[in-house]
Order: C-alpha cells, then sequence, then structure tokens
C-alpha cells in the first residue's frame, strides 16, 4: 500500500530514543524527508544515520525541546533543508519515577516545559503551515499511564493526560483544514526507557530485575514486551493518507496491556 509519505517533511521529537529512532526509520522506509530533534547529540546522529541509509534526507537538531528561544531558529533550518513541516511527531522523554505527593513546584513547572508546553509550542509554530496546504499530521506520543495511571509514574500521568485532551481539542479546530491530530500511546515497549522503570522498581522493592520483568510481561495478554518498529507502524499509519478520517482519537499499542473499554 502507499501510505503517500514520499517526499513529506516529517519531524520527529525524541528521535535519538527507542521509540523515536524506530518511528524515524519508518518513515524513512516509506521516502519521507526526516527532521530529527533530540537533547542527545551522539543519540541523534546514530538515528540520522539509519534514516539516510533509506536514501533519504536527514536533518539532525541538537534541541533542548524546554529551551523556548531556540524553537524559531530549528524550523527555519527545516524548512531551509527540507521544506515546511508536513507531519510532527510529538515525542517526549518522561520525567523521574516519582510519587504524585510532594514533588516540588521547580520539578512539576520543569517537566511541564519538557513535556507539554515544547509540544504546544512547537505544534503552534507548524500548524498554520499546514492549514494553509490543506494537509498535515500531528501524532503526539504519550503513555499507556492516561488510560490507567501507572505506580509511581505521578509527575507523567498527570502531564501525559493534559495532551490529551489537548490534541482532542485541536482535533476538532483544524479537521476541516485537512489536518488530523491524534494521540498513540505504548503498553511495555522494550526500550531504554522500559528497562530503567523496571530496574528502578527492582531497587525501590529490593527484588531482581528478571522477576520485575517477568511479572510485567506476564500481565500482557500476548505475554510479551512490543518492539519499538511494532510501535512506529502505528505512528506511520496515523500520518499516512490511509488514514485521512482518523482524527481526535487515541491508538493503544499496547499488546491488549491496558483492561479497560
Amino acid at each position: 500500500m502507499d501510505l503517500g509519505l514520499k517526499g513529506r517533511t516529517v519531524l520527529v521529537l525524541g528521535a535519538g530514543g527507542g521509540l523515536g529512532r524506530a518511528i524515524a526509520s519508518s518513515f524513512a522506509a516509506e521516502g519521507a524527508n526526516l527532521a530529527l530533534a533530540d537533547v542527545d547529540a551522539s543519540a541523534l546522529e546514530e538515528t540520522a544515520a539509519a534514516v539516510r541509509a533509506h536514501g533519504v534526507p536527514a536533518c539532525a537538531l541538537a534541541w533542548d525541546l524546554a529551551d523556548a528561544d531556540a524553537l524559531e531558529g530549528h524550523i527555519a533550518q527545516v524548512e531551509a533543508q527540507l521544506g515546511p513541516v508536513d507531519v510532527l511527531i510529538n515525542n517526549t522523554g518522561g520525567p523521574p519515577p516519582t510519587p504524585a505527593h510532594g514533588q516540588s513546584p521547580a520539578l512539576w513547572q520543569k517537566s511541564f516545559e519538557a513535556m507539554v508546553l515544547s509540544v504546544i509550542r512547537i505544534t503552534d509554530r507548524v500548524l498554520p503551515g499546514m492549514r494553509a496546504r490543506g494537509w498535515g499530521r500531528i501524532v503526539t506520543s504519550t503513555s499507556s499511564g492516561v488510560v490507567a495511571p501507572i505506580a509511581n509514574l505521578g509527575i507523567s500521568n498527570a502531564l501525559r493526560l493534559s495532551l490529551v485532551g489537548w490534541s482532542k481539542t485541536l482535533a476538532r479546530e483544524v479537521a476541516a483544514d485537512g489536518v488530523t491530530a491524534n494521540i498513540v500511546l505504548p503498553g511495555r515497549i522494550a526500550t531504554p526507557r522500559i528497562g530503567f522503570l523496571d530496574q528502578a522498581k527492582a531497587e525501590r522493592e529490593g527484588r531482581p530485575v528478571a522477576d520485575v520483568t517477568a511479572e510485567s510481561t506476564a500481565s500482557i495478554p500476548m505475554k510479551r514486551y512490543g518492539t519499538p518498529q511494532e510501535y512506529a507502524q502505528g505512528v506511520v499509519f496515523l500520518a499516512s493518507d490511509a488514514a485521512s478520517y482518523i482524527t481526535g482519537t487515541v491508538l493503544r499499542i499496547d499488546g491488549g496491556l491496558i483492561a479497560s473499554v
């Protein structure tokens, strides 16, 4: 199936991480041009190399998303090298594991700037062009915690849920302009972030990490963690022409983990 992504300009935030790299590579396999943003310059270059291996251009941006002053310069660079952004993948790193209670206002503020306000600012910058051209895709990656809050991820649960409300509202505002806005949430996907969370839980509970991972896997109907590539394919589909009538929705890619309807 031709997904209609060849030659489209795709900006992937958090492109140096496990999910971001898989998403970028999957778009590259469809012939899209990739703009890649991440605070980790070394990881970013690895993703850029993986993208270029597909024979498409990649613009690598070492970018701290919480730095509002850097936004205009980075977007201008993308537009100069690849053209205006057609697809925006809002994928940000998570905050440290913490209870919801007792966290400092400074930590909440820092996390909000990096995870929420950065996404809104970048979307606001590229959205007018999408609307003017009559085509655009905004896909925001969150967490299964927005449906079933995850223990000891209080900040993540709260802030990622705010993005769901924002995206749903935005979807209704721009639908008539040919722009879709959707949320994708991962279950337990085998990335370094999940490995870190398993390790943190093992240390917190004084158990071997293998036991924690086995317990987590047993709770998933498919009895395994998903792969980053499986997650990425869902994201690419939502950005495609094939998904032109899907907007304002939440797609779970979780192997059946979330028990609620």
